[in-house]
C-alpha cells in the first residue's frame, strides 16, 4: 500500500492512529508548531523516529489548536513518560512577523501557508497549557526556539531582555541544538528509574534549580556568566556574556555555564562532541516516509515541496557569520554522512512516484563544507575562534572538496538520476583559496568548474551580504573583492560552457556597523556589475547571534567598542531603498538622500542623466 494513505506507516496524530498501531496509551506525546511532514529536515519526524527506536510509543500532535477547549493537548491523555514541544523549524516570532514586525503573509510550515495555525511564542504557549493540565507530567522542550532562548536573550519584538526560556515555559528540561544524543540519553536515564527532575547529567541540556542546590559538576570546567538582573541593569555585561556563550558553543571541549535569574540557577550542561559519521547515519537512516501526514491530503505545504527532492549532505556550519544562528543550534564543527547513507537516501527519493530525475539539493548549511575539519584535532581542541575562515581561512582546516565532488558524480551516474543540482548557499571564499597542498588547491579548482558547468539550476546563490569591508568585518564576512573574482570565474565557465546562467548574490540592509553611504556605494557598486537586487533582507534581530547583541547592547562582544546601528522604521527604510535604486519611485527621494550626505559622484553614477 502507498503509505501517503497508511497511517500506520507514520507516527499517530489522533487516538484511531493510536490504535491502528495496537497501543491503549502513548509513552511520549510530541507537540510541534509545523505540520507533521516524516521527513529527516524536520526535527519531529526526526525526534519522534529517535524515540520510535528506543522501543517508544510515540503520539505526534502537529499544531494543536490553543484558543479552543483544548482537546488537541488531552486526545492522548497522560503520557508514561513525558511531554516533548518544539515551536518548529524556526522560531515562532520569526516565522510570524517580518523585519518590520508586519505579520508575515503565509507560513512555509503549514498547509496552504496558513499564518494562524500556530500562536506567537509557540513553545511557552503550549508549555503553559500543558503544566496547566498535566502539572505533575514531565516537560521537556526542545528545537530552535529553545535553543535561541536558552540564556538571558534579546528580544526583537518586545524590544527587551528576556531571561531563560526556562522561566517562561517551567519545563523540566531544555535541549538546544540537534537532538538526537541528548534525548537518548534522557530516554535511557529514565528506563533506569530516573526522574525528569534528577536528570541533570545529560550533556546539550539546561534545567533551572535552587540556588542552594546546583549540582555537582561532572564536566571539564565551569563558567558563570553575569546574572539576569545584572544585565538588565547594564548592556555592556550581556555584551559580555554573549562572548562566553558564543565561545563555549564552538568549543570541542566545552564547560558547563551558570547564570542567575531570580532566586534560581541556571545550569546549561556543555554540548556533545560532534556526531561521529555512524551517528548520523543512524538518524538519517530511519525509515521516515519523507512525506506529508496523510490528514493534508493534497494541500501544499512550501517548505516541503522545497526539500522534496533534495538530501542534506553534512550539518554544522564553520562561518560563524554575524547575523546567523546556525552555529548556535548545530556547531561549527562538520558532522558528515557516510557516502553510502547518502546515496541509499538518493536510491529512496529516485523511487518516489512523482520524481522525475532530478535532485533539487545536495546541501547543508553551507553547501561546501562536506567532510571539513581540521587537520589536527588537537589544535581544534584548543581553539575559541567564532569561525574557521574569518577574517582568513585557518592553515589548520582541510578544505579538500574532492569527497564532495565525489558524492556530486556518484549521485548522477545513479540509474535514475538525470541531473543533481546546488540549492543550498557556497562559500565562494573556500573556492577561491590557495593553501599550501596542491592536491587541496586542484579539487577547489575542479569542484568550481563541475559547480558551475553541471550543478546549477539556472541560477546560483552565493552570499557576499554586503559591500562595504567595514560592515563585513563586523558581518565576519570577506572582502567583496572576492565576489568580484568568483563572478568573473563563474562568467568564464559559462561562455566556456555556452550556458546562460545567473548567479545571486544575497545583500543585507540595517545590518551593525552599516551605515546609510554604505548602502548607497552598495547600490552603485551592485549596479555597475548590471544587478537589479532582489535577494536582499534588512537585518532581523534573532535571538542568541553577534548582530543581536550588538544591536541591542551597541557594544562589539569582542571588541567592547561601540558599534551603530540602524534601529528606528526611519533608519531602516533610509538604507534598504538603496537596494532598488532603479525604481522610479525611489529616484527623487534618493537623490535628495545623496545630496544631503554629500555625495554627488554616487548620483551620476546611479543617474548619470541628471545634472
Amino acid at each position: 500500500m502507498d503509505p501517503k494513505y497508511n497511517l500506520t506507516h507514520f507516527l499517530p496524530t489522533t487516538k484511531k492512529g493510536m490504535e491502528l498501531h495496537g497501543w491503549d496509551r502513548v509513552d511520549v506525546v510530541l507537540f510541534s508548531g509545523d505540520a507533521y511532514i516524516d521527513h529527516p529536515s524536520f526535527g519531529t519526524a526526526v525526534i519522534g523516529r529517535i524515540l520510535e527506536r528506543l522501543g517508544l510509543q510515540v503520539a505526534v500532535v502537529p499544531q494543536p489548536n490553543w484558543r479552543d477547549d483544548l482537546r488537541d493537548f488531552k486526545k492522548f491523555g497522560v503520557p508514561r513518560m513525558f511531554f516533548a514541544i518544539t515551536a518548529g523549524v524556526m522560531d515562532s516570532m520569526i516565522n510570524h512577523y517580518t523585519a518590520n514586525k508586519r505579520l508575515r503573509s503565509n507560513d512555509a510550515y503549514t498547509p496552504e501557508g496558513r499564518t494562524d495555525m500556530r500562536p506567537d511564542r509557540a513553545l511557552t504557549v503550549y508549555s503553559n497549557i500543558l503544566k496547566e493540565l498535566y502539572p505533575d507530567i514531565p516537560l521537556i522542550i526542545g528545537g530552535v526556539e529553545a535553543s535561541l532562548r536558552r540564556v538571558s536573550h534579546y528580544d526583537y519584538w518586545s524590544d527587551s531582555l528576556h531571561k531563560t526560556i526556562l522561566t517562561d515555559t517551567k519545563a523540566d528540561l531544555l535541549v538546544y541544538g540537534m537532538g538526537e544524543l541528548p534525548i537518548t540519553q534522557i530516554v535511557r536515564e529514565m528506563q533506569n528509574g530516573k526522574a525528569a527532575a534528577e536528570i541533570r547529567d545529560v550533556p546539550q541540556t539546561a534545567f533551572l534549580t535552587r540556588k542552594d542546590n546546583v549540582p555537582e559538576n561532572l564536566f571539564k570546567d565551569e563558567v558563570r556568566l553575569f546574572s539576569h538582573e545584572e544585565c538588565l541593569e547594564d548592556k555592556l555585561k550581556q555584551a559580555k556574556n554573549f562572548r562566553v556563550v558564543e565561545e563555549q558553543s564552538n568549543l570541542l571541549h566545552a564547560s558547563r555555564i551558570l547564570q542567575d535569574v531570580d532566586d534560581k540557577t541556571l545550569v546549561v550542561n556543555p554540548p556533545f562532541p560532534p556526531m561521529t559519521e555512524e551517528e548520523i547515519d543512524a538518524s538519517f537512516d530511519l525509515p521516515y516516509t519523507r512525506l506529508p501526514h496523510p490528514k493534508y491530503k493534497n494541500k501544499q505545504i512550501a517548505a516541503y515541496e522545497m526539500i522534496k527532492f533534495s538530501v542534506n549532505l553534512h550539518r554544522g556550519c564553520f562561518g560563524g557569520c554575524a547575523f546567523c544562528t546556525i552555529s548556535a543550534h548545530q556547531g561549527k564543527f562538520i558532522a558528515s554522512r557516510s557516502k553510502k547513507s547518502i546515496l541509499e537516501e538518493v536510491k529512496k527519493i529516485t523511487g518516489m512516484p512523482d520524481f522525475k530525475g532530478y535532485i533539487s539539493d545536495l546541501g547543508g548549511p553551507s553547501a561546501n563544507m562536506y567532510k571539513m575539519q581540521g587537520r589536527d584535532l588537537s589544535v581544534c581542541e584548543k581553539c575559541k575562534r567564532p569561525s574557521c575562515i574569518y577574517p582568513g581561512i585557518c592553515p589548520n582546516l582541510n578544505t579538500n572538496h574532492a569527497p564532495l565532488l565525489d558524492i556530486y558524480r556518484s549521485v548522477d551516474n545513479l540509474p535514475k538520476v538525470k541531473k543533481s543540482f546546488i540549492g543550498s548557499g557556497v562559500r565562494y571564499d573556500m573556492l577561491l583559496h590557495r593553501g599550501k597542498d596542491e592536491t587541496v588547491n586542484k579539487a577547489a579548482g575542479e569542484y568550481t568548474k563541475e559547480l558551475i558547468a553541471n550543478h546549477v539550476s539556472g541560477r546560483l546563490k552565493v552570499a557576499p551580504e554586503h559591500t562595504s569591508d567595514r560592515t563585513l568585518d563586523v558581518m565576519r564576512k570577506p572582502s567583496f573583492g572576492q565576489f568580484y573574482q568568483f563572478k568573473n570565474i563563474f562568467d568564464a565557465e559559462n561562455k566556456k560552457n555556452n550556458l546562460n546562467q545567473q548567479l545571486i548574490p544575497y545583500f543585507i540592509s540595517s545590518h551593525p556597523g552599516c551605515t546609510e553611504e554604505d548602502m548607497a556605494e552598495l547600490a552603485a557598486i551592485t549596479k555597475n556589475l548590471n544587478f537589479k537586487l532582489e535577494q536582499v533582507q534588512d537585518f532581523t534581530p534573532s535571538p542568541m547571534t553577534l548582530a543581536t547583541e550588538i544591536y541591542y547592547t551597541g557594544y562589539h562582544p569582542y571588541s567592547l567598542e561601540k558599534v551603530y546601528t540602524a534601529k528606528n522604521p526611519s533608519q531602516k527604510e533610509s538604507q534598504r531603498q538603496f537596494f532598488f535604486w532603479y525604481d522610479k519611485n525611489n529616484k527623487k527621494r534618493l537623490i535628495a538622500e545623496l545630496k544631503r550626505l554629500n555625495r554627488a559622484d554616487l548620483i551620476e553614477k546611479l543617474y548619470p542623466t541628471v545634472k
